[in-house]
């Protein structure tokens, strides 16, 4: 796995390359500002790139906005988004560009260890990994919306789970039910939010990524 990071803390820039290091990852790149970080997935064309939210010059959104030209050049480029807050707006822009191989992880849960060397696997290997402080925020400033209106306080708990990129059984555990009983949970979610069977979508990151678009037009 070839990895660019684009961080401009450069205390936590070079901890990171030095821990998937030790895993045995490939870090080609650790850059400071988006215009490096863009060169360096011009050049070395990694499989992941993670990409702070906050960047020089104004430390707003220029990470977000490299991330997603990082995306429009090369399709295929899986990103883990690390950022020390939940930023509504930046994370529904990326998210628009497609859901498969994309993550958005707060700094904070980046500091277990394992839990991020997992998440940033399930990104490289195709999935999305939403962190589950970053749904429950999004879903909770969007309950006017009609539809969140139809889920139960249980199935918005499924509904995060799921954004994070549990399993049925994992979400399980969890919440310390069954899966019988998750299963239902999702079912319930589909049918309420309209959400067909259909081979072309996956509807478990269409579910979210719904929602995530409604926040995104209100803000």
């Amino acid at each position: 796995m070839r990895i660019v990071i684009a961080e401009d803390d450069a205390l936590l820039r070079e901890g990171m390359a030095l821990l998937l290091k030790a895993e045995g990852l490939d870090v080609v790149a650790a850059t400071g500002d988006p215009d490096a970080f863009l060169a360096a997935v011009d050049e070395h064309r990694p499989d992941v790139a993670l990409v702070d939210v906050r960047m020089p010059l104004t430390h707003t959104d220029e990470g977000i906005r490299a991330a997603v030209e990082a995306r429009r050049r090369y399709p295929r480029l899986a990103i883990l988004v690390l950022s020390a807050h939940v930023e509504q707006a930046f994370a529904t822009d990326l998210l628009a560009s497609g859901s498969a191989r994309l993550g958005y992880l707060l700094k904070e849960r980046a500091g277990r260890v394992e839990q991020f060397l997992d998440t940033l696997r399930r990104v490289a290997d195709g999935g999305t990994a939403i962190d589950p402080d970053v749904v429950t925020q999004l879903l909770s400033r969007s309950r006017t919306d009609s539809r969140l209106e139809r889920l139960s306080p249980r199935e918005l708990e499924v509904l995060a789970l799921m954004a994070e990129g549990l399993g049925n059984a994992a979400i399980a555990e969890r919440l310390v039910v069954t899966e019988g009983a998750v299963h239902k949970h999702i079912r319930s979610i589909f049918a309420k939010l309209d959400l067909p069977p259909d081979e072309q979508t996956d509807r478990r990151v269409v579910a979210v990524l719904r929602y995530l678009d409604d926040v995104r037009r209100r803000s």
